[in-house]
């Protein structure tokens, strides 16, 4: 194990943290709402412990899996442990375990919350919860690839493990060309949201904030009841329609601006993504209609809302969902659990592993008749790998194992089964809100000190897509020499 390259990588990752900590930093500041000193000394301690990891001397700069491995995972932690001081020293909540939580949620772009009052937080506070989102969701390590020459060197392993979906492939020869064409991708988006709620009257802090929540697909808002407190047609579908944008792969973005627009839209994934998004919001739409609205404009205008929201396991909420009829909030179960496309700012399960599944029943049927065909999977014409195909088998195994195991241990807190699911689903898939007692008007505030360590833990798991730590923890993976 080249214990070097980890503490220094680690390092220039903390290093990156201090840099990202400035904005909110200025705007305390700013508007001497008595946060300024919180930042200053979070920065100062970031600085120079990554400065101090940062001057490791190392002979050997490749990085292997075992490497790659603890470097994603342990920087995820660490920029989680140091990131949390600004909410625990400013008394935002009232333990440090909350705010890593709080913290954590906002680095895996979950965007749950322990927070009741959050229209009573420093405007530092709410930009530094926000703006995590916005890091968090294309990656801290791609940010530091695309930021630091020095981390190149080996750095697809770490691309590899941080990179959401079942197969990670870089568009650029360099990876840190890959780094720079996706974030500026990602900034483009960031930019051209920002203008456009602007446009419709939303305050530059709010439009920033908003928009690191959506194109982050993370969630914290600065009002109580999120973005249903912005009595807006126009303001709900700007968000909602960058949610959908921020679900699909980042890099699928990259064939527009070649010119390459028909292959966009010939990709599996992002059709199959664009039409269940589409059938629940008709479904949803036709079902509120029929029960609770009396106009079928509404209904569609807060269907599709709330599909792209939980879809893209944003999070924001326009209306209360949690008293929809039972068909549209076990529509909205199933949006969580499936997710975005890989490759974007997403969550849950993604929707390349539902599609590739579904190819493999398709298999396993066309066998029954012909025991004897070979039939590959393919995927844009191309045959997945077996590789892939046993990793997303494993993936779906452990994803049903950790959620029922984890829905059992939450339901001792003397809760109904509805929200004890709900909330494991919400955090293990990166949502934010669930139903019942974590719905979209409540917090995880009500739950014990345990818990919400453990709901930490899941979405540590879920950002990562489980295997990342799993791994992480195998005694036999140190003494592998692989």
């Amino acid at each position: 194990m080249n214990y070097g390259i980890i503490i220094k990588i680690i390092g220039y990752v903390l290093m990156v943290e201090s840099i990202l900590l400035l904005p909110p930093f200025f705007i305390g500041l700013y508007t001497q709402e008595g946060d300024a000193t919180a930042f200053g000394i979070t920065i100062l301690l970031t600085f120079l412990s990554g400065f101090l990891f940062s001057r490791k001397t190392i002979k050997d700069k490749s990085i292997s899996i075992r490497e790659g491995l603890s470097i994603v995972s342990l920087s995820w932690i660490v920029i989680s442990i140091f990131g949390a001081l600004p909410l625990y020293m400013t008394k935002s909540t009232p333990t440090y375990i909350n705010a890593l939580f709080e913290i954590v949620s906002g680095f895996t772009t979950t965007g749950a919350s322990v927070i009741s009052n959050v229209e009573g937080l420093t405007h530092g506070i709410l930009f530094w919860r926000s703006f995590t989102h916005w890091v968090g969701g294309m990656g801290i390590l791609v940010f530091s690839l695309a930021l630091l020459p020095a981390l190149g060197v080996g750095g697809f392993q770490l691309y590899k493990f941080e990179s959401p979906g079942p197969v990670a492939g870089k568009i650029a020869p360099k990876l840190k060309n890959t780094a720079k064409i996706l974030y500026t991708i990602y900034f483009g988006v960031t930019i051209l949201q920002v203008i456009l709620l602007r446009i419709g009257g939303m305050s530059l802090f709010d439009s920033l904030v908003y928009t690191f929540g959506t194109v982050g697909t993370g969630g914290f808002a600065t009002k109580n009841i999120s973005v249903g407190a912005y009595n807006s047609t126009y303001l709900h579908l700007v968000i909602a329609v960058f949610m959908t944008l921020s679900g699909i792969n980042f890099a699928n973005y990259y064939l527009i601006l070649n010119g390459k627009v028909s292959d966009f839209f010939k990709d599996e994934e992002t059709r199959l993504y664009i039409g269940i998004q589409a059938l629940a919001t008709v479904l949803i739409a036709i079902n509120l209609y029929m029960t609770s609205y009396n106009n079928l404009g509404l209904a569609f205008r807060d269907s599709y809302f709330q599909a792209s929201s939980v879809m893209t396991t944003t999070g924001y909420s326009t209306v209360d969902f949690d008293l929809w009829p039972t068909f549209s909030k076990g529509i909205l179960l199933v949006l969580m659990m499936i997710g975005g496309s890989a490759g974007s700012t997403a969550g849950g399960m993604k929707v390349v592993r539902i599609l590739i599944l579904f190819k493999m029943v398709k298999r396993e049927v066309i066998k029954i008749f012909h025991p004897r065909a070979v039939v590959p999977i393919k995927l844009g014409g191309k045959v997945v790998p077996n590789e892939t195909v046993s990793g997303i088998h494993s993936f779906t195994a452990l994803y049903m194992i950790i959620f029922i195991l984890s829905t059992i241990l939450v339901s001792l807190e003397g809760i109904n089964l509805e929200s004890a699911a709900s909330s494991v689903i919400a955090t293990l898939s990166n949502i934010g809100p669930g139903l019942g007692f974590v719905g979209p008007t409540q917090n995880f505030g009500g739950f014990s000190q345990i818990s919400i360590l453990y709901f930490t833990l899941l979405m540590l798991l879920g950002r990562l897509e489980l295997f990342t730590m799993f791994a992480l923890i195998v005694p036999k993976r140190w003494t592998n020499d692989q």
